[in-house]
């Protein structure tokens, strides 16, 4: 990954003073990783100073990113072999990361 900017560091700052943790998830090394609950996201830094949403926010399985697949009439979060019913707690915790986070990642005036 390149250098950040300035202000790709200020928003990392906002992130972690609200609660999120930078972490890496070696498979998407020029991505950075946040977290926060049972939540997480990749960040994809991009030329204009900011970042944008790279995939999908997801529950974490073991510290692990997930994805979402519908089966039998029912949602759940996958990870390799591991699975988690995606039940209305669980989506509206993401729902709320998912809204915190973009919220935070709006360019803010200097």
């Amino acid at each position: 990954m390149n250098e950040l900017s300035a202000q790709q560091i200020a928003i990392l700052q906002r992130l972690i003073a609200n609660e999120f943790a930078i972490v890496a998830f070696p498979l998407y090394a020029n991505a950075v990783g946040v977290r926060k609950g049972g939540c997480a996201a990749l960040l994809d830094p991009i030329a204009n100073g900011g970042f944008r949403l790279f995939g999908e926010p997801c529950v974490l399985i073991e510290g692990n990113l997930t994805v979402c697949i519908s089966e039998k009439e029912k949602s759940w979060f996958v990870w390799k072999k591991q699975r988690v019913e995606a039940t209305a707690e669980r989506l509206s915790e993401l729902q709320h990361f998912v809204t915190e986070l973009k919220l935070l990642l709006e360019p803010k005036p200097t």
